[in-house]
C-alpha cells in the first residue's frame, strides 16, 4: 500500500493507516468522491469511512499523480485512468471533453477509483497440469469483475516465462498486450510486477493492434491479453492461432454457458479455438476457481 498512501492527501492517508491490519491487507479498492464519504472495499466487504473527501483534496491528489506537470497526464486523462508505481490503477470520472465525437480529455475530476494491484506469486501453479500437455493450451479465464481474472492471468505469464524444470516445462517467450496497463503495471514501459525473464510488454496499446504488432515483430510463443470482447479482437485472435501462437486471455462473464450467448465470443468458441476455460467466482473470495473445462465444455477438474 505504500505507493498508494504516498499519493493520497494527508487526511485520507491517515485514515488508511489507522485501519485494522486485516482490513488493510485485504483492500481491493479505495473510492474517493468529492463531497462524499471515503469508500473502502476489503475482502469483498464495503465500508464507508466517516470523512468527506473535498474538492481541494481532489485537486491535490491529481497534482500528486501528475508530479506537478499536467502535460504528462494528457494521454491518461483521455483514457480515463492512471497507472502508478506498483501497478495500481486509478479510474477517473468528471467532465468529459469531446473532439469530433471522441473523448479528448477529462476535466474537473470528482471521482477516483484506486484499484489495488495484488500480485499472488504461485496462484497459477496448481492449474498447470490442466493447462500444459507438451505445450501450453489456448486458455480463456472467465469471471465477473473483481474475481481475480487479471491476477491469475498475470501469474500464468510468470509461469510460462519462467518454466518449471521439475515438471519438464520449458521457459517460453511471452508477449503481453496490456491495453489498460493493468497486467504488467508498467511505469515508463517497465513492468512493476514480477515476471520471468522472457516477457515482452506492449503497454497502453489497443488489444487487436497490439496482438498484430506482437505477431509481426516479437514472435511470442504465448500471447497474453486481458478482457477480450470487441469485434476487432476476433481477427487478431484468429491470426495468432493460425501463426501457431498460444493464447491466454480473460473475459467478463459468470460462466462458459453465459459468454456463449455473446455473438462474438460464441463464434470464437464454436471454432474451438480455446482448449481450456477457467471459471472464477468470489464464493470464497477473489480467485475462487469453480471449474476448468475443455473445448467441449466438459469439466476436467472441479473446485466448487
Amino acid at each position: 500500500m505504500e505507493n498508494i498512501i504516498r499519493i493520497l492527501p494527508t487526511e485520507v492517508s491517515e485514515l488508511m493507516n489507522v485501519l485494522p491490519e486485516e482490513t488493510k491487507e485485504g483492500i481491493e479498492e479505495i473510492r474517493l468522491r468529492v463531497n462524499r464519504p471515503v469508500e473502502v472495499t476489503s475482502r469483498g466487504l464495503t465500508k464507508f469511512l466517516p470523512y468527506l473527501f473535498s474538492k481541494s483534496e481532489a485537486e491535490l491528489l491529481l497534482d500528486n499523480l501528475a508530479g506537478h506537470s499536467f502535460y504528462t497526464l494528457d494521454e491518461e486523462l483521455r483514457r480515463g485512468y492512471i497507472t502508478i508505481e506498483g501497478g495500481h490503477r486509478i479510474g477517473l470520472a468528471g467532465k468529459v471533453i469531446l473532439e469530433e465525437g471522441r473523448v479528448k480529455a477529462l476535466r474537473y475530476l470528482t471521482s477516483f477509483n484506486i484499484r489495488v494491484a495484488r500480485e499472488k506469486i504461485g496462484a497459477a501453479d496448481q492449474f498447470t497440469p490442466y493447462l500444459y500437455e507438451e505445450t501450453w493450451k489456448h486458455t480463456m479465464i472467465i469471471g465477473p469483475p473483481q474475481t481475480g481474472k487479471t491476477t491469475l492471468l498475470r501469474d500464468l505469464a510468470r509461469v510460462v516465462s519462467t518454466g518449471c524444470p521439475m515438471k519438464e516445462i520449458p521457459a517460453m517467450k511471452v508477449g503481453i498486450v496490456d491495453e489498460r496497463s493493468e497486467i504488467a503495471g508498467c511505469m515508463q514501459g517497465i513492468p512493476q510486477l514480477q515476471f520471468g525473464p522472457r516477457v515482452d510488454v506492449l503497454d497502453a496499446c489497443p488489444k487487436a493492434e497490439g496482438m498484430m504488432m506482437m505477431i509481426r515483430a516479437l514472435s511470442p510463443d504465448v500471447l497474453i491479453v486481458d478482457e477480450i470482447g470487441r469485434e476487432e479482437d476476433k481477427a487478431a485472435i484468429m491470426e495468432a492461432v493460425n501463426a501457431g501462437i498460444t493464447l491466454m486471455m480473460t473475459t467478463h462473464g459468470n460462466s462458459l454457458e453465459e459468454i456463449k450467448k455473446r455473438p462474438l465470443l460464441k463464434e470464437i468458441i464454436d471454432h474451438q479455438v480455446f482448449q481450456r476455460f477457467i471459471e472464477l467466482s468470489r464464493n470464497d473470495g477473489p480467485g475462487t476457481v469453480v471449474s476448468i473445462k475443455d473445448h467441449n465444455g466438459y469439466v476436467v477438474n472441479h473446485y466448487a
